[in-house]
């Protein structure tokens, strides 16, 4: 077992206080929105291991490259190969994340194999695939948490636009009544998406004025156009639900499945990939053609999660996706130690109060590493996230 290093990325919608508030540390004053654990090549946790040169530091990436089996266990090498199949995030939002949608396994190594035969750089802006896998994500919040998901009933984006009284706005409004709910969504989107931007923008900035002297259900979309002044992802935004999660609930986010974050800290698990489609809201590269082809044009409710208990204690949010599991642990100081040894690898991470992992304590923001089949106890009073495969 091995505690976690973690790296903290400072991309700019993040929040300035949340993350250091939740690991009590005084602010920078610099966005600090996700902190990574895990093995993404992008940023790997960092460990300490004792060898026979003494102490080491190492990436948890290189650990798991030294000795795939001992570290993921043969049963997960075997499903998605000498890797650490997920990602384990602190996510915090001070500010809207961009429009995207993450294709499934069948599109991602078709996009990907199409980018690499063709000779498109993996680092040029252009490209759409980074890697050949899918992207599933999970966010349960652990403030008061909103964000954008799925499409809503054409008739009720139709409404909502209505209301803003933009002129601009009305061939919108007539193609999301005139047509079947698929090919309203997707007309609709198509036509935001190639319109130019700069004519678009004073329809925009309309449609912002307008939200903002509405108020209520139009609040967040004034918001978001405060953030992304004239870019036409602010209209493709009121295509999409609008969801407040209350702390320990959570958003499963699939393949198709448009999105965006607004506001709030959660704790985000997803498939490690960097595979994003993005459609709207962010200066960079869209898509359009590939965007159309992935997205699941179809209204569906954002569909809230809630825990599932077991007579364990283990209080376990259910997916469709073998890449992953994440669930949650209350700890009752003075309770009998609670048995999280399993066959798969983990992170654990602290989010409230004082736990003690192995020989390891841990407090807020805090994380741990566990090997496959290692031997592990946790305890203490506090809560404690688990992020391991799917059995």
């Amino acid at each position: 077992m091995d505690r976690l290093s973690n790296t903290v990325r400072p991309y700019a919608w993040g929040s300035t206080t949340a993350i250091p508030a939740l690991l009590g540390i005084a602010p920078t004053g610099e966005p600090q929105a996700e902190m990574w654990m895990g093995a993404h090549p992008g940023a790997p946790s960092r460990i300490t291991r004792t060898t026979a040169s003494g102490e080491t530091e190492l990436a948890l990436t290189e650990a798991i490259e030294a000795d795939p089996e001992g570290e993921l266990g043969t049963a997960t090498v075997a499903r998605f190969g000498p890797r650490l199949p997920f990602l384990l995030k602190l996510l915090a939002a001070g500010a809207p994340l961009s429009l995207q949608v993450h294709p499934n396994l069948d599109q991602a190594r078709e996009g990907y194999a199409d980018e690499e035969a063709r000779g498109v750089p993996v680092d040029a802006p252009h490209r759409t695939y980074k890697d050949a896998n899918h992207k599933p994500e999970l966010i349960c919040a652990l403030t008061p948490f909103d964000g954008l998901c799925g499409f809503r009933r054409p008739t009720e984006a139709a409404d909502a636009m209505e209301a803003l009284g933009v002129d601009s706005l009305k061939p919108y409004v007539d193609l999301l009544r005139a047509h079947p709910e698929e090919a309203a969504l997707r007309e609709v989107l198509t036509a935001i998406l190639a319109a130019d931007p700069a004519e678009m923008a004073d329809t925009v900035a309309e449609a912002a004025a307008a939200a903002e002297r509405l108020g209520g259900a139009h609040a967040p979309y004034a918001r978001i156009a405060h953030n992304y002044p004239g870019d036409p992802g602010v209209l493709a935004a009121m295509l999409l639900n609008y969801v407040q999660l209350q702390p320990g609930e959570a958003l499963f986010l699939g393949a198709g499945v448009p999105h965006a974050y607004l506001d709030g800290l959660g704790v985000e698990i997803m498939a490690n990939s960097d595979n994003v489609l993005r459609c709207g809201l962010t200066p960079k590269h869209i898509d359009v053609p590939e965007l159309l082809r992935i997205v699941r044009f179809e209204a569906t409710e954002p569909g809230v999660l809630r825990p599932e208990a077991a007579p364990s204690g283990e209080e376990r949010y259910e997916t469709p996706v073998d890449e992953f599991t994440l669930s949650r642990y209350t700890l009752a100081s003075g309770a009998a130690p609670t048995g999280l040894t399993a066959l798969t690898p983990q992170i654990l991470l602290c989010t409230a109060g004082s736990v003690t992992v192995g020989e390891l304590a841990l407090g807020p923001g805090e994380s741990a590493y566990v090997p496959a089949g290692e031997t592990v106890e946790a305890a203490g009073a506090g809560t404690l996230f688990r992020a391991t495969v799917a059995a």
